[in-house]
């Protein structure tokens, strides 16, 4: 459904606007910097991009276009700050993560509208944007005393214990559909580690990026500690993943991506955590909740504009409810409001970028030359509603999809649904595990057994059982396959960020072997 404006609601749009262009302004003035060593710069060689509008294709900013020399001098402030904040007593560490995690808090409109304007993600999903960074901050910074711990084991005759240190500078290159939460997932631990951090955000989505690194200075973060360096992958994130002074790399993005990355970094044996792409099934039986498993099935595709890494794309649906459940979803799907980002009706705004317009819609095509059919959705045509340069799809359902199938193997990172039917238990497990990809799987069923039985058969990182996703942070998030190498979460975390050290001492006066003497 486009959502239809009535005069006060679109004052409302119209002030949300113009508010996020004149924090936009005040950030980019009148290019969007880097911070590197606690200030802000432009590039080295001067050059910058544009940033424009998903929604209508405004220019919003021009951003430092950073290359090598930009993220030698980011990562030599990181190495040198580095010694210094590694050193950094936990309960310090822990206050400075707090105090910025406050001023995240205080600060939640501006990055609310930061973000909206940047990613064309309704203001309804990002006004939660700063409080979920803000969690993310502040767990950590109550881990910032256990970071070290290690573990002890004993044997009659010797002690080993293990202790952790900090590794090093890392690098972490974020995606531009959740930026802000992403960036403080990957920021908060390194920082709470003890770890100091170059960031390279999305070229699509630099704005909020460049927010957090102020308010972390703002903090009491001391320079060099969080670095930002703006620009391409292909350049910046290559100069970042072969850079020596860099020790891990911390990647959020897609699956291509990440190999890449893993081939750039191999020379300098750098570690490497990867969040990578998604096809996540979603499964329902007939002894399913269908009440709820419909509105959780609607909101793991259809939110944050079906740009999400784990949205469930694959619905398999027991052969017996699968035309009465898809009627229900059809009918949800078209109710859902699309429009501008910035009004609080809005359930769906713009995809991020033409280009992503573009490939979601080839898929789309694709899929109906193979024999599919779209039960609804698309790229909406002349509606007065929306504006004429923004990049709309309408949510989308397709069936008669099979496991063969492109649009039902591959990526689409979208506002789109592909149903296949299952007949019993087996084929659902067959069908969910016949992927590349591992991250999620959710499960709807009412049967106890069964979903213990699945839930240790399914190749994933994480299986969701009669619910939509529910994160907790000391859990660890993460994906099998193609989908990623590594885990965030609690302790997880700091396993990446940390080498472990064991220590090996003699309690008492064990034999020594000998050679060489009688």
């Amino acid at each position: 459904m486009i959502e239809k404006q009535s005069p006060a609601l679109a004052t409302k749009i119209l002030a949300n606007r113009r508010e996020a262009q004149a924090l936009i302004n005040t950030l980019a003035k009148p290019i969007l910097p880097h911070l590197i060593n606690g200030e802000e710069c432009q590039s080295s060689d001067g050059r910058t991009f544009d940033n424009f509008s998903p929604y209508d294709g405004a220019l919003l900013n021009t951003t430092a276009l950073g290359g090598k020399r930009d993220i030698k001098a980011a990562s030599s402030a990181a190495s040198a700050a580095f010694k210094g904040w590694r050193e950094w007593p936990a309960g310090e560490r822990q206050d400075v993560l707090h105090a910025l995690a406050d001023r995240l808090e205080a600060n939640a409109e501006a990055i609310a509208l930061l973000e909206t304007a940047d990613t064309g993600q309704p203001l309804r999903f990002t006004t939660k944007t700063a409080v979920r960074g803000a969690e993310n901050f502040r767990y950590f910074a109550d881990l910032c005393n256990q970071a070290t711990d290690g573990r002890s084991y004993s044997s009659p005759t010797h002690l080993n214990y293990t202790m952790r240190d900090p590794i090093g500078p890392i690098g972490a290159i974020t995606p531009w559909n959740m930026p802000f939460m992403l960036a403080t997932w990957k920021i908060a631990p390194a920082l709470a580690s003890g770890c100091t951090v170059v960031h390279k955000p999305a070229e699509w989505s630099p704005l909020s990026a460049a927010l957090l690194g102020k308010i972390a200075l703002e903090a009491g973060l001391p320079a060099g500690v969080l670095n930002v360096v703006h620009g391409v992958g292909e350049e910046a994130g290559l100069a970042l993943t072969q850079d020596p002074n860099i020790k891990a790399i911390a990647f959020v993005g897609g699956t291509t991506t990440g190999a890449h990355i893993m081939a750039q970094a191999a020379p300098s044996l750098k570690r490497v955590h990867f969040e990578l792409g998604g096809k996540s099934p979603v499964i329902v039986f007939s002894d399913a909740d269908l009440d709820r498993a419909v509105d959780a099935v609607t909101f793991m595709i259809f939110s944050l504009n079906g740009q999400r890494c784990n949205a469930g794309s694959r619905l398999l649906v027991e052969h017996s409810i699968h035309d009465q459940f898809v009627e229900r979803l059809v009918q949800r799907a078209k109710s859902i409001q699309v429009g501008n980002p910035f009004s609080p009706a809005t359930e769906i705004g713009p995809l991020i970028h033409a280009r992503q317009l573009t490939k979601v819609s080839e898929y789309c095509e694709r899929a109906k030359a193979a024999g599919a059919t779209v039960q609804c959705g698309g790229i909406p045509k002349n509606n007065p509603e929306l504006s004429t340069q923004g990049h709309w799809f309408m949510p989308m359902i397709i069936t008669g999809v099979t496991s063969g199938m492109e649009i039902s193997r591959e990526e689409v990172f979208g506002p789109l649904l592909v149903v296949t039917p299952f007949k019993d238990e087996a084929e659902a497990l067959s069908l969910a595990n016949d992927s590349r990809y591992g991250l999620s799987t959710y499960l709807w069923t009412e049967n106890v057994g069964r979903a213990h039985r699945l839930a240790r058969s399914f190749q994933a990182g994480m299986v969701w059982v009669n619910t939509e996703i529910a994160r907790n942070l000391a859990t660890p998030f993460g994906g099998m396959k193609d989908s990623g190498i590594g885990r965030d979460g609690g302790d997880w975390s700091f396993d990446f960020y940390m080498e472990t050290r064991n220590v090996c001492v003699a309690i008492g006066n064990h034999h020594v072997p000998k050679i060489g003497k009688a």
